[in-house]
C-alpha cells in the first residue's frame, strides 16, 4: 500500500530530478517557501495542492516554480533584503530604523564623573599608604620644662650618620665608615610663618649646656650641673629627645617638630629624583667624605650629593661653609622634589616617596600635611622667598663654638612673633 499522497508516490514523480530519471535537470521547483504578503488572491488556474489530511492548512501556491507569483509577490532573496544585504533602496521587506545621535554631554558627563572618581581613590589611597610608613618614633613628651609655643611651626631638621639598613658594600661606596650607632651630621632650625621661611643651620660643634632631663629609654630624671659640651654630643647621649631638649633650653624657641634622615636615605632620596642640580662654589677633594667635585654647575647623585653636604676638611671654613652647602643643597633637593616633573609623573613620584618616608625618622604628631609644609618651606628659600642663615657666633671657647648671646635673643624673639628676621647670622 502506498502511504504517499496521490502525486507524491516513488513512481508518480513524473520526469523530474531525481532517482531513476533519466533528465539531468535540477529540481527547480523545491525551493523555500514563503509566506505571501497581503490579502490571499482568490484561486486561479494551474495545478492542485497535493491533498493534506484534514486539519492542514492549504499553503501557499507558486506560478513559475522558483517562488515568484505573477501577482506581484517578492521573497526578498533575489534583492537581498530580507536578511538587509545586497540591493540598495527601500523595499517592502526592510525596515528602516534610524540611529539616535549620540548624546555627547551625557557622554562627557560619566567620563569625568570615572576620571573624578580615579583621581580621588588614587589620591586617598597614596595617603594612607604615605602615611603608614612614617616612622614616628621620636616623642616629644619627654621633653621637660618647654619654652612657650609662639606664633608659625619650628621644625628641627638632623642629618645622622646612622648606616642602619646599610651593607658594607654601600658604606665604602658612599665612604660612610663603620661606626655603631648614629650622631648627628647636620641640624638645622626651619621656621616657616605669614612672614616668610628662616632656615638656621646649628653647627654641630656649637658650645651648648647640657641641661636636666628624662632619659628616653629609662624615663629617670637627670639634673642640670651646668656642663658644657658640643651640640652634637647630647643626640650621642640620649638621642633626638636630649638633643630637642638642649635646643630649647640653650634657645629659648620651641620646636613643634622633629625629622631626622640618615645617610642611606638621604643618597636614595636624591637618587629617586634623578639627582639635583647645584652650582658648586669651588673645586672639593675631600678624602675623607669622598668628595671630588669640580666647580660649576652640576647635576649631583646620591653618592656626590652626600659626599658634598659632608665635607668639611677641605672648606676654609670648615663646619661653618659646610652648614652653607648644606642648606644650599637641601633647597635644591627640595625644589627638584616639588616640580612638576616629579609631582606629576608616577613613576617617579612614588620611588621618591618611598625612597623618602622609609628613611625619614619624625615625632609622633608628625603628619604628611606638616611635612608637606615643611618641604614647600625650603623650597621658597632656596627661590629666594625666605631667609638662610647660620647661628649667630661670636668666638669660640675651649675648642667649640661660642654662639652671639645678643644676636640669638633677638633671633627667637623675632621667629616667636612671627616677624621678618632681622638680625644676620655668619653666612
Amino acid at each position: 500500500m502506498n502511504d504517499w499522497p496521490e502525486g507524491w508516490s516513488g513512481d508518480n514523480r513524473g520526469s523530474g530530478y531525481g532517482r531513476g530519471s533519466a533528465n539531468a535537470r535540477p529540481e527547480s521547483a523545491r525551493v523555500m517557501r514563503q509566506v505571501r504578503r497581503g490579502a490571499t488572491p482568490p484561486p486561479g488556474p494551474g495545478p492542485s495542492a497535493p491533498p493534506y489530511g484534514a486539519g492542514v492548512p492549504q499553503q501557499p501556491s507558486y506560478t513559475d516554480g522558483q517562488g515568484h507569483g505573477g501577482d506581484g509577490y517578492d521573497s526578498g532573496y533575489n534583492t537581498g533584503q530580507v536578511y538587509g544585504g545586497g540591493g540598495g533602496g527601500q523595499g517592502p521587506g526592510r525596515q528602516v530604523r534610524d540611529r539616535p545621535a549620540p548624546d555627547w554631554r551625557r557622554r562627557i558627563k560619566w567620563t569625568a564623573i570615572t576620571v573624578v572618581t580615579v583621581l580621588v581613590v588614587t589620591t586617598v589611597g597614596t595617603y594612607f599608604w604615605a602615611d603608614s610608613k612614617l616612622n614616628r618614633d621620636v616623642d616629644l613628651s619627654k621633653v621637660i620644662d618647654r619654652p612657650a609655643a609662639g606664633e608659625g611651626t619650628n621644625y628641627l631638621i638632623v642629618g645622622s650618620d646612622s648606616r642602619e639598613g646599610m651593607s658594607k658594600d654601600q658604606m665604602k661606596d658612599l665612604h660612610t665608615g663603620y661606626a655603631e650607632g648614629k650622631r648627628t651630621d647636620s641640624m638645622m632650625i626651619l621656621h616657616t610663618g605669614d612672614n616668610g621661611s628662616t632656615l638656621i643651620s646649628l653647627p654641630r660643634d656649637s658650645d651648648v649646656e647640657i641641661p636636666s632631663f628624662v632619659g628616653s629609654e629609662s624615663g629617670k630624671k637627670y639634673p642640670g650641673t651646668g656642663r658644657h659640651t658640643k651640640l652634637n654630643a647630647a643626640y650621642a647621649e640620649d638621642g633626638p629627645e636630649l638633643l630637642v631638649r638642649t635646643v630649647e633650653h640653650n634657645t629659648g624657641l620651641r620646636l613643634d617638630h622633629y625629622v631626622e634622615i640618615g645617610f642611606g636615605g638621604f643618597a636614595n632620596i636624591v637618587d629617586a629624583v634623578g639627582g639635583v642640580e647645584i652650582d658648586i662654589p669651588q673645586d672639593i677633594k675631600d678624602k675623607k667624605s669622598g668628595a671630588d667635585l669640580k666647580k660649576g654647575k652640576q647635576t649631583l647623585d646620591g653618592q656626590e650629593a652626600l659626599a658634598f653636604v659632608r665635607t668639611r676638611y677641605a672648606l676654609a671654613g670648615s663646619d661653618l661653609d659646610r652648614t652653607k652647602n648644606q642648606q644650599k643643597f637641601l633647597s635644591a633637593l627640595a625644589s627638584q622634589v616639588a616640580t612638576p616633573s616629579t609631582v606629576l609623573n608616577p613613576f617617579r613620584l612614588y620611588p621618591t616617596m618611598g625612597a623618602g618616608l622609609d628613611s625619614l625618622v619624625v615625632d609622633k604628631d608628625m603628619g604628611l600635611f606638616d611635612l608637606a609644609s615643611m618641604f614647600w618651606a625650603m623650597k621658597s628659600v632656596s627661590g629666594g622667598e625666605g631667609t638662610s642663615m647660620n647661628m649667630p657666633i661670636s668666638g669660640s671657647v675651649g675648642g667649640n663654638l661660642k654662639w652671639d648671646d645678643a644676636k640669638v635673643k633677638k633671633l627667637v624673639e623675632e621667629l616667636k612673633n612671627d616677624e621678618k628676621v632681622t638680625v644676620s647670622g655668619n653666612n
